[in-house]
């Protein structure tokens, strides 16, 4: 009898070492994003933490360079609205390869993971979203969507 309890009771400590285990790994690396207006409502308090952000990429902000480091992509993250409303923007800065739906001229919609330092997000990831809709290439353009 007295062997059966020291099972049990080494299994019961397994299984809870086992979950506990398990609930602080997926809390540590649980980082749901926040939109824009979300992140602009709580910006100083996100100083010096790892944020996931999702917006959209600002039309004509993005810059790149070639460094040492790889390609550096400068650019600004805005709101998911096109109706005209300015909207709080956050200046990005990745170093590394962009998504291919990753767009220069701007509009992509983006999820971007990495550290604010009170005046830059320093991005580690840039995921892109698929577009909600595809829209049907023009005739006479070539597969990018551009004017021959």
């Amino acid at each position: 009898m007295k062997r059966k309890a020291r099972l049990g009771f080494a299994a019961v400590v397994l299984v809870g070492a086992v979950a506990y285990l398990m609930y602080t790994g997926v809390r540590e690396t649980a980082v749901y994003y926040i939109t824009v207006e979300e992140f602009a409502q709580r910006r100083h308090s996100l100083v010096g933490e790892g944020v996931r952000i999702a917006g959209r990429v600002t039309p004509g902000s993005v810059q790149r360079r070639m460094s040492p480091r790889g390609e550096e992509v400068w650019f600004e993250l805005g709101d998911f609205q096109d109706d005209g409303h300015v909207t709080p923007v956050i200046r990005v800065f990745y170093v590394g390869v962009v998504p291919d739906m990753f767009r220069d001229e701007g509009g992509s919609d983006v999820i971007v993971e990495g550290q604010y330092d009170g005046s830059i997000l320093r991005a580690q990831t840039v995921l892109t979203s698929c577009p909600s809709k595809y829209e049907a290439i023009e005739p006479g353009s070539d597969s990018q969507g551009t004017r021959k």
